[in-house]
């Protein structure tokens, strides 16, 4: 198994749905930096969870260049993870793994 490169989970939008749809609503994201040299490192999470509200990108104050870069990587994000969960419903019989009721 593989490591994902750090570069490609940004560009491709990885990022950008994983903190949207998950961790800004908790107030934290995933935090990446880009090197000297351009390799893209992860850094950690950043917590700002005593904010009730959470996170957001600001898009609705973004420029439209920044949305449609948004936009493009929500589509592949949205496309892909369609994709997988049609294969895991054929493999496994569901999308998402179910947890299993207390015993």
């Amino acid at each position: 198994m593989a490591n994902v490169n750090i570069k490609e989970f940004v560009e491709k939008g990885y990022l950008q749905e994983v903190n949207r749809n998950f961790f800004h609503p908790l107030g934290m994201a995933i935090t990446v930096t880009i090197l000297d040299n351009g390799d893209f490192k992860l850094v950690g999470i950043q917590d700002n969870r005593d904010k009730k509200e959470g996170m957001i990108f600001d898009l609705e104050n973004s420029d439209q260049k920044r949305i449609d870069i948004f936009n493009k990587k929500k589509k592949f994000i949205e496309e892909d993870m369609a994709e997988r969960i049609k294969a895991r419903k054929q493999k496994y019989g569901f999308g998402i793994e179910p947890i299993p009721e207390e015993k």
